[in-house]
């Protein structure tokens, strides 16, 4: 900061003695008055001067800020467009949004008939391992009575052989009787009365063959019952292993049309989230572009408040300044009207000489090459 200080004078003398003295010193003040008249003439030009470009500067401005604030004030920009565009994407996020929210349920909505469908399917596996399991054990029951059969069957023949067996040796046996009773023989012995042999030979011969018969029979029911006991166990096991292959048929069916189900809803889920990520990039793509778009004309109104702040400011200070040389020039005005009353008292006075000398100080502050104050000071000294 810098101090500038102009210091003016003026001075004018009165005497009673008159004569010469009187006009010297009448000569001295109106030379003095007029070369302070010539001073202030050319400070007040030279202010004047200053005060007109001053000035011619001050509307320059004010119409630059004036075309400045009208092309680029926020107030009269024609915004209608980006509000028409900001709502049309708003609309369009909002049923972007409503459509990703539908988007999202059905995709629950597919994962809980996927896990569903799951659900079904595995216990339908779990009922076909069962039902396989149970088919295994009917064939393995109908493989142990094909070899119970078998073995029943070989029974049977080795009973039959062994009958026939029997059959042969009862023949053989009355063959050898009939052989041995066919000869005469005589003996006559002391003893006891004999038997009949033939009669005995019936009754063995009539004990075997009921014993054969009965055997026999017995031998027949007990195949019969067993051949039936096996064909019921055959037919029945039979209709159940018919019964399990067609549950085991309707089974893999089932299990196929809920794997082409699921793999259906898979391809539908995958092509939601294809979908779905494909609109959040679309989207995200014009979000950025909207926020960049809201930066730039953050920015853009952040520098126009910045500009018109610093022209706001410059305004002040010019304002400041033609206020401070007002005031300079009615000062110098005051100045002036005093000069000219102290030259007429100058040539009115008779008598007596007095001299004074009236001093005016202006005092300037500068800051960085600029005028921020200004300050005057009138001081009369007696000479």
């Amino acid at each position: 900061m810098s101090m500038v200080s102009v210091g003016l004078g003026s001075g004018f003398g009165s005497s009673s003695s008159g004569g010469f003295q009187t006009a010297v010193l009448d000569g001295s003040a109106h030379h003095d008055s007029k070369q302070t008249m010539t001073i202030l003439n050319d400070r007040l030009a030279v202010y004047l001067e200053k005060v007109h470009s001053l000035e011619q500067a001050n509307r320059d401005l004010e119409v630059k800020i004036r075309l400045f604030l009208e092309k680029q004030s926020p107030i009269h920009r024609d915004v209608s467009s980006y509000e028409a565009t900001i709502a049309d994407l708003q609309a369009k996020i909002q049923t972007a949004t409503v459509v990703n929210a539908g988007i999202y349920l059905s995709i629950d909505n597919a994962k809980l008939a996927a896990d569903d469908f799951r659900i079904k399917y595995e216990a339908e596996v779990a009922m076909r391992q069962s039902v396989e399991a149970d088919t295994a054990g009917l064939r393995r029951l109908l493989d142990q009575l094909t070899l119970t059969r078998s073995s029943l069957e070989m029974e049977i023949e080795r009973l039959k052989e062994e009958l026939i067996y029997l059959k042969k040796n009862h023949e053989e046996e009355l063959i050898s009787l009939r052989s041995h009773l066919s000869g005469q023989v005589n003996v006559e012995v002391d003893a006891a009365p004999h038997q009949d042999l033939a009669k005995i030979l019936a009754e063995i011969r009539e004990q075997y063959e009921a014993m054969a018969t009965k055997n026999q029979k017995d031998v027949e029911v007990w195949y019969q019952s067993k051949t039936e006991i096996l064909t019921q166990e055959i037919s029945t096991n039979t209709a159940v292993l018919q019964t399990s292959k067609t549950q085991l048929s309707e089974l893999r069916r089932s299990v196929q049309g809920f794997e082409i189900k699921h793999q259906s809803l898979l391809s539908i889920i995958q092509c939601l989230e294809v979908s779905l990520a494909d609109t959040k990039a679309r989207y995200s793509a014009q979000l950025l572009s909207l926020q960049s778009m809201v930066s730039s004309l953050e920015e853009q109104l952040m520098q126009m408040r910045s500009d018109t702040e610093h022209q706001s400011q410059e305004y002040k200070m010019l304002l400041n300044i033609k206020t401070r040389l007002e005031i300079e020039i009615a000062e110098y005005k005051r100045l002036l009207d005093g000069e000219e009353g102290r030259n007429t008292s100058s040539t009115q006075a008779c008598f007596g000489s007095t001299t004074t000398r009236k001093v005016a100080t202006i005092t300037e502050k500068m800051v960085n090459g600029k005028v921020v104050s200004s300050s005057s000071q009138e001081v009369q000294e007696k000479l």
